[in-house]
């Protein structure tokens, strides 16, 4: 379901607004503090952006996954920690109750989760499985009327804000079809979090551990039927990595405004560095990767709200867009030079925090291997 034209352009621009007036003169404090600012999240939680992705019904914007796509794309212009605040409510937390939930389940928690009243968070990897996400080790185990999970999942966005967690956990046999997913609540017995790790980037948004030590958990917490996990998981990572990819876009477009901004200022050789002909080679070289990241995406979201089947193609765009926007904060820094090194100017946090698309929702690797295994499949 998508938005009249009208509407939705007004919460482009009310978007576009928050991001330059409100959140990017805010990106030193938030790295510095490692927390965003309360006033902030109010502020998000005032616009609907907890909700992008849930259906009005449920008290949601509903947005298609397009309008999603050009939202999270003007939400990548700042830094990416104050995205991940509402990230997991709009994607990998909510959407495979959004996608595989019960009317019941679904009544008892979005509405919740669309205000922000609620943080979720994705629980699958784990210590010792990361990309093998088919061989989760944390276990559930029918004891009379409910089920007992234990174990433990590593890197969770969230998990120290989080009120309910998607949790992928093995119930029966070995490999994908022995994967369930359940919804457990924060406060669940015998659940603890971690300490948030420390990180090279995107401070702000914060990982921990997740621990299950016997959790109870009742039978109508599962989501979609046993065995169907694995499933429910790969379906909202193809939709989580068109988000990602989309703010890889976003992020890049910001670090070619600013490297523009500073060529046209910086002078050496008494001229702009922007008359210099390698610096311009830069530029180009960023701006059309940052546009073929953009057509993808677009067209890839587009397809996907028509239906059809994108798993190779939203793999290829998260897998190019994260690449691009690495070699793009690479040149920002260059351009900027010593400046680019330094805090003073943000290039250098956008290059540590740009860092990790390459690596959550899927390493690049695993991308290669999903396009490749689908292009096969396809027979080219």
């Amino acid at each position: 379901m998508a938005l009249d034209a009208e509407t939705f352009d007004a919460l482009i621009d009310m978007i576009q607004r928050f991001v330059a007036e409100k959140l990017r003169p805010r990106e030193a404090e938030v790295a510095e503090s490692d927390d965003v600012p309360a006033d902030l999240v109010a502020g998000m939680k005032e616009m609907g952006l907890f909700g992008l992705s849930i259906a009005p019904e449920y008290g949601g914007l509903g947005l298609s996954m397009l309008e999603e796509i050009k939202v999270a794309i003007e939400l990548g212009k700042t830094s990416p920690a104050m995205r991940s605040t509402f990230g997991t409510n709009v994607g990998i937390g909510s959407q495979g109750l959004v996608m595989a939930g019960t009317p019941e389940q679904k009544a008892q928690w979005l509405p919740r989760i669309a205000t922000g009243d609620i943080i979720t968070s994705f629980a699958l990897t784990e210590p010792d499985i990361g990309s093998d996400s088919a061989n989760v080790k944390t276990r559930a185990v029918r004891d009379g009327n409910q089920w007992k999970l234990t174990g433990t999942k590593r890197y969770i966005t969230n998990a120290d804000r989080a009120s309910l967690f998607t949790v992928m956990v093995r119930t029966g046999e070995e490999g994908a079809r022995g994967v369930s997913a359940f919804l457990v609540p924060a406060d669940s017995p015998g659940l603890t979090i971690g300490a948030p790790e420390k990180k090279m980037g995107q401070q702000g948004a914060h990982v921990c551990d997740v621990n299950f030590d016997n959790v109870p958990v009742p039978p109508e917490n599962m989501l979609g039927a046993e065995g169907e996990g694995f499933k429910v998981a790969m379906r909202v990572l193809d939709r989580g990595r068109l988000h990602i990819a989309a703010v890889c876009v976003g992020a890049a477009e910001r670090l070619i405004a600013d490297s523009v901004a500073y060529a046209n200022e910086r002078i050496q050789g008494g001229k702009p560095i922007a008359q210099h002909q390698l610096i311009q080679g830069m530029i180009a070289d960023m701006k059309t990767e940052c546009l073929a990241a953009k057509a993808l995406v677009l067209q890839t979201a587009a397809a996907k709200d028509a239906g059809e089947g994108v798993v190779m193609e939203a793999a290829a765009a998260k897998y190019f867009a994260s690449e691009m926007v690495g070699r793009v904060a690479d040149k920002a820094v260059q351009i900027f030079g010593g400046a680019g090194y330094v805090a003073d100017y943000g290039i250098e946090r956008f290059y540590r925090d740009v860092r990790i698309f390459r690596i959550y929702e899927g390493t690049s690797q695993i991308q290669q291997l999903i396009i490749a295994r689908e292009t096969l499949k396809r027979g080219g």
